[in-house]
């Protein structure tokens, strides 16, 4: 199975950007966008063999999260279940036979850290409701979590310090599910790599000098981790200031 993560930063400008040729070489059984910035009837790409799962923003114009899946999933739902987070269209969750996919793109903190109060708040709800999941089957959970865990995870950590995304808060919300029995697959499998990102800024040519963060990732339950066969970051995909994550594993 080859699942995709990707936040688009717009799904209605990553169209003008050969999305659908991206999309069709990906090749993918799963892929899970963030930050398509859509209300229902504002898209009309179909993909073909694929279903189709959206999560809209009750503001216009902001956040939304999508998946698109060869498969058909025993269910759906949308958000985790409190009012207090599930107006951004922020949670997907898809029930398969041997695991749960969930898609989120997580708050932003925001500058000067206006939001990171209700941050903190959901990242113990949010870790709450994947715990609560796992304990039914296994977990695989993507997408953009606004968060680079380690210093080696950005390119300047010292100057970024508790800056938004880098917080030692954040952070700590972050190992603080990793204890709770998931796994940052592509840290798991490549412990030392350096200088591997999946967002840069748009300012000073950032991507062009790979100066950026890893912010999306694929985290799944431990119970899954040993039928993970890769977990990659692809910068060479361009139409967003992140670029796709990719997860490769032996599961039904």
């Amino acid at each position: 199975m080859r699942i995709i993560s990707w936040n688009v930063n717009g799904f209605r400008a990553v169209l003008k950007r050969d999305f659908t040729g991206a999309f069709a070489g990906f090749d993918a059984d799963i892929v899970c966008l963030q930050e398509t910035k859509l209300q229902a009837g504002q898209h009309d790409v179909d993909f073909e063999g694929y279903r189709e799962y959206w999560n809209y923003a009750e503001k216009k114009g902001y956040s939304g999260t999508v998946i698109f899946t060869r498969k058909a999933p025993l269910g759906a739902s949308f958000g985790m279940g409190k009012e207090a987070h599930d107006k951004e269209g922020r949670v997907i969750t898809l029930e398969y036979p041997a695991f749960y996919m969930v898609n989120c793109y997580t708050p932003n903190s925001r500058d000067g850290l206006v939001r990171l109060d209700y941050r903190m708040e959901w990242e113990d709800d949010f870790r709450a409701y994947l715990t609560g999941l796992k304990s039914r089957k296994p977990v695989i959970l993507c997408g953009d979590l606004n968060v680079a865990h380690q210093e080696i995870d950005l390119k300047n950590p010292r100057t970024n310090r508790m800056n938004a995304g880098f917080t030692d808060q954040e952070r700590g919300k972050f190992g603080e599910l990793l204890e709770a029995g998931f796994a940052d697959s592509f840290r798991r499998l490549y412990p030392d790599r350096a200088d591997a990102y999946s967002w840069w800024s748009y300012r000073a040519n950032a991507r062009e000098r790979n100066v950026g963060w890893r912010i999306d990732y694929f985290v799944v339950s431990e119970d899954i981790m040993p039928s993970v066969s890769d977990s990659g970051i692809l910068p060479l995909v361009m139409g967003s200031d992140h670029c796709p994550v990719l997860l490769e594993l032996d599961i039904p």
